[in-house]
């Protein structure tokens, strides 16, 4: 068996031999064998253990054991009391969640403060055929079938190349002792009712199970970097990320294979279900306007493209700019001023990001606001008054970014930019102008 673990790590490049590893024992059976295994390979490494406080007296005993056990192994020793419950209950997540986030973020900082290379724990064969199925009943997609990866990050799992009767096998033939979780065998835990009811009679089916799941999930995992490639030649034709939104080509995603699945992994990132997407889709040969929802973000079917905006970007409220202030910085929004006295031969600045006005035309404070229904301005280069609604349908801005427009507004009450779009003709420079307010937009 150690011929296999050592070619398994080689295999996968899981890390090198002057590598020094942080290794998760509980003190059962597969952190054991783990610790032994990387003892007789020659690995460096330091033991870490989690004391949940979820099994009283039994996780002292656990802790007591993996302490004398890196004391034979004369190797460094961590271990952290956790309160796991309270932490549970504070986050409003299942205590088994809490003390999953809980052990890995300590493992995390242990490697970083001990200038240790990578993290190991003792996943085996078993645990993928466990994992590959209750993802399979969340509906995890390919992310979930692809099991638990030999890799990821700064995570190994070198012994995902065994099964657990070679563990069994190993413990008996090297004499090993080993702590015996009680709570493995509770059918309140998912996880533990899989491995008690449901792996037993796919077993009785399929004697090589775990083998097959584990060969199965080393080809999804190879059908999902499939995918991730195509995803990402997608994203690069169909995808444009601006500073106040990402877009995507609507015409672009038509052509690719597997519409749905695609539009789904793009917009994983943003938290939209496979559901939600699928009625994205539907929505391509719409009318535009329609709005859909992810607990994060709001994407919207504008035209030929879905525009794609945190949920976070709402009307900010009203905020004053008042005479010499060089800065106003609010929710999503850098504003800085320069008043400059014209000199000879002065070229007024241009862009959608700066605007030039009449300093002297302006009456202060300035107001920063959400633009309103009713608004009305006079847009340098046309004639005569425009609704402001009507001027950003003209300028195509989609729906869930009209939310976001802001204006800038004279004491006086007239708009004097619309930030981002264009200056009012009321305000521009002219030849009579002394005095010229630079606005810009960081």
């Amino acid at each position: 068996m150690l011929d296999r673990i050592q070619a398994y790590i080689q295999e996968h490049a899981l890390f090198s031999p002057t590598d020094k590893l942080l290794v998760a024992v509980s003190g059962g059976l597969d952190s054991v064998v783990l610790a032994h295994v990387l003892h007789k390979l020659g690995v460096e490494f330091a033991v870490a253990h989690c004391h949940f406080g979820l099994r009283a007296e039994e996780a002292d005993a656990d802790e007591e054991f993996v302490r004398k056990l890196a004391g034979q192994y004369k190797v460094p020793y961590f271990v952290e009391f956790f309160q796991t419950k309270q932490f549970a209950e504070q986050e409003g997540i299942s205590t088994q969640m809490a003390a999953r986030t809980l052990r890995y973020e300590w493992f995390e900082r242990i490697r970083q403060t001990q200038g240790l290379d990578y993290i190991a724990t003792a996943h085996h064969q078993r645990d993928t055929a466990e994992t590959m199925l209750l993802n399979l009943t969340h509906g995890t997609g390919l992310a979930g079938l692809h099991g638990i990866r030999p890799k990821a990050g700064y995570l190994v799992r070198p012994l995902l190349a065994v099964s657990k009767p070679d563990l069994y096998d190993y413990v008996v033939e090297n004499r090993l002792v080993w702590r015996e979780d009680a709570s493995n065998d509770s059918p309140v835990y998912q996880r533990n009712r899989l491995r008690l009811e449901v792996l037993p009679v796919l077993r009785d089916i399929n004697p090589n199970l775990d083998q097959t799941l584990s060969i199965t999930a080393e080809r999804v995992g190879g059908a999902e970097e499939i995918v991730r490639r195509y995803v990402e030649e997608t994203a690069a034709q169909a995808r444009r990320d601006e500073p106040e939104a990402t877009y995507l080509d609507i015409r672009m995603l038509q052509k690719t294979a597997a519409t749905t699945v695609v539009l789904h992994e793009l917009l994983r990132p943003f938290g939209f279900s496979y559901l939600v997407v699928k009625d994205i889709v539907l929505s391509f040969g719409a009318e535009s306007g329609r709005r859909f929802e992810s607990p994060t973000h709001r994407l919207v079917k504008d035209r030929e493209q879905l525009v794609i905006t945190p949920r976070t970007l709402t009307k900010f409220g009203t905020h004053q700019l008042q005479a010499g202030q060089e800065a106003l910085k609010i929710d999503g929004l850098h504003l800085r001023t320069e008043l400059v006295e014209i000199p000879e031969g002065y070229e007024v600045p241009r862009g959608k990001a700066v605007a030039a006005l009449d300093a002297d035309a302006l009456k202060f404070p300035l107001t920063v606001r959400a633009w309103q229904e009713g608004d009305w301005f006079m847009p340098i280069g046309m004639k005569g008054k425009k609704k402001l609604s009507d001027f950003l349908i003209d300028q195509k801005v989609p729906l869930n970014l009209k939310d976001n427009v802001q204006v800038l507004v004279s004491a006086d009450g007239k708009i004097a930019w619309v930030i981002g779009f264009r200056p009012d003709d009321r305000f521009k420079v002219t030849e009579e102008t002394e005095r010229v307010l630079v606005v810009k937009r960081m």
